[in-house]
């Protein structure tokens, strides 16, 4: 399975309402499990910055990864985006394969 970030910003007037938020996260999730069953979530976060909420997932392809945030999208995001990310030694692994002897 691929490592993704999910990366949301949501519409100001949706992060005014803690009882509506959570209910819109539970429903989002629904969504999502139902669509993408095979999705797995490893962390979820509230940041600061440009982006309201960041999520680390499991998916099994890159394809499943756009379905997370089309979700996102219609479920009131004003912006999603999902990025592939490599663990660090993954990472150090391939780069040992590339970099010049």
């Amino acid at each position: 399975m691929a490592t993704f970030v999910l990366m949301t910003r949501l519409a100001p007037e949706a992060l005014h309402d803690a009882r509506g938020r959570r209910a819109m996260g539970r429903d989002w999730l629904k969504k999502v499990h139902e669509k993408c069953p095979e999705v797995r979530f490893l962390a979820h976060y509230a940041i600061l910055g440009p982006y309201d909420f960041m999520d680390i997932y499991e998916a099994p392809d890159v394809e499943t990864a756009h379905k997370v945030s089309l979700i996102s999208r219609a479920e009131g995001a004003v912006t999603a985006e999902s990025w592939e990310a490599l663990a660090y030694d993954r990472f150090l692994a391939v780069l040992g394969e590339v970099a010049p002897n």
